[in-house]
């Protein structure tokens, strides 16, 4: 029988705050020594009182924002009451009915096109602590604890487990656009959930929903996903049920694991928070957040497609991280005026030089001492026949290391460009004297020897000659 997967996906993300949700600790909790930044409240003690963040509420409102969800004006904290180690009060501090962000879409990418995914809700609460399991033993940190989350919740529009993929890596983009969370999923910064279910494809009737929780890799959602489909569809095929629990992904086997039997939303024991009122926001700000926001990667990739025509994957590559955009978009405006600067020419050596440089080094963009202004300067070298691709290459190099001005390097290194027929004629002479064979190979129709030759005139003049103007040297010179 077939079977069609239904996928919804719950996505947390701890936002980037400098203090938690609602106290004045920090919310630094990875790689600190275990529960120092901790306080009353955070601690759960009796008689402490929640002050809520207001930049966790800003925070969420841009996310919504860039979700295009509806953002209330009135909102609701509650009490979402459970036992377990890591959460010091007995309860969680959420919102259930009224949340700050309702009915949005995130857009992606498939191999069949682009597709919509609903968001039902955006919503704000607070992290818990972590447990470290040591033999038989669980100890307990609660520098995480309180620790500002945002809670994205789908609608079961996703399909398989590439479009999970596709939606999960979406949002981590957009959250780092925003600068909202590091999105870091190796830090617990992201971490996803999936409830999925069989639909029979005959009689459309929709299966048991099992959930797997505590995804924090891409890798993991991927995987996950495409063992529970194939699981599920092993126990309706074998006349078995699915039966509502709460799975675990083992990365280590490749497969999912049983947690426990699922709790339905009446199991929390939802109410409003007495210690804290509700949230009612002025229009005003949200307003003035809309208009802060910066340019998503969507906008982005419609400007580079539609007013500079790259090609889609090339706009898809320099749009994918917001410093590399900025940098982009800033060599692009520095070459306003420079007619010989295309968008195309410095698409090509952010996207090539620069990123191998990157990818050799280890660094991120922000570290880069070149800027804007002196890759244009570069290129306007290379289009001007000052110097050719290969010595750019070895000046970009020393730029990369040094941020100096490329004119400066190109003079002190003496990588200027031969680009004199009358300079390379005698030279081309000599290669074509040194080398009969090719010579009369070239003559016979061979003409790919060219390119032999053309190296010869390149390793006399150390790079220093123009490629194309050596070329037709020697044709014009084994011509007479």
């Amino acid at each position: 029988m077939n079977y069609e997967p239904v996928i919804g996906m719950e996505v947390h993300i701890e936002l980037d705050t400098r203090s938690k949700m609602f106290c004045s600790c920090s919310a630094q909790f990875f790689g600190i020594e275990p529960n120092t930044n901790v306080c009353p409240v955070c601690l759960g003690m009796p008689g402490a009182l929640p002050v809520i963040n207001k930049r966790a509420v800003e925070f969420t409102i841009m996310t919504g924002l860039a979700l295009n969800c509806q953002i209330q004006r009135h909102s609701v904290f509650a009490r979402k009451n459970y036992f377990y180690p890591d959460l010091p009060k007995g309860y969680q501090i959420s919102q259930y009915e009224l949340p700050l962000c309702l009915n949005g879409y995130v857009d992606i990418q498939t191999e069949a096109g682009p597709k919509r995914i609903r968001v039902r809700r955006a919503h704000l609460e607070e992290d818990t602590g972590k447990l470290t399991h040591v033999g038989e033993h669980s100890l307990v940190d609660l520098n995480r604890a309180g620790v500002p989350l945002l809670e994205i919740v789908t609608e079961a529009d996703i399909h398989s487990a590439e479009e999970a993929y596709a939606y999960v890596t979406k949002l981590r983009q957009l959250v780092r656009y925003l600068g909202v969370s590091t999105g870091d999923m190796e830090k617990g910064a992201m971490r996803c959930e999936v409830n999925l279910s069989l639909k029979n494809a005959e009689s459309g009737e929709w299966g048991t929903k099992v959930e797997v929780k505590n995804l924090n890799s891409f890798r993991a959602v991927r995987n996950a996903i495409a063992y529970e489909i194939e699981r599920q569809t092993q126990v309706l095929n074998s006349g078995g049920t699915i039966e509502q629990v709460t799975m675990g992904w083992d990365e280590s086997n490749g497969r999912t694991v049983l947690q426990r039997t699922k709790e339905g939303d009446t199991g929390y024991r939802y109410f409003p928070e007495p210690d804290l009122p509700p949230l009612d926001l002025e229009q005003a700000w949200i307003d003035d957040i809309a208009a802060a926001l910066p340019e998503l990667p969507d906008a982005k990739l419609a400007r580079y497609t539609g007013d500079y025509g790259l090609p889609a994957a090339d706009a898809a590559v320099l749009a994918e991280d917001r410093a590399v955009a900025e940098f982009f978009d800033a060599a692009v405006a520095a070459a306003t005026n420079e007619v010989d600067v295309s968008p195309k020419l410095i698409s090509n050596w952010v996207s090539g030089e620069l990123f191998r440089r990157l990818s050799e080094s280890g660094a991120d963009i922000s570290a880069v001492k070149i800027t804007p202004e002196q890759l244009v300067s570069l290129i306007k070298l290379v289009a001007g026949n000052t110097i050719n691709q290969s010595a750019a290459k070895k000046v970009f190099g020393v730029m990369f290391d040094s941020g100096r001005a490329p004119q400066n390097i190109v003079e002190e290194l003496g990588l200027q460009q031969i680009s004199s027929a009358d300079a390379l004629r005698p030279i081309a002479q000599q290669v074509i004297a040194e080398h009969p064979g090719p010579v009369e190979q070239f003559k016979s129709g061979k003409e790919g020897i060219i390119n032999f030759l053309v190296g010869q005139i390149m390793r006399a003049t150390r790079g220093k000659a123009d490629p194309k103007l050596a070329e037709q040297t020697l044709r014009d010179l084994m011509q007479d």
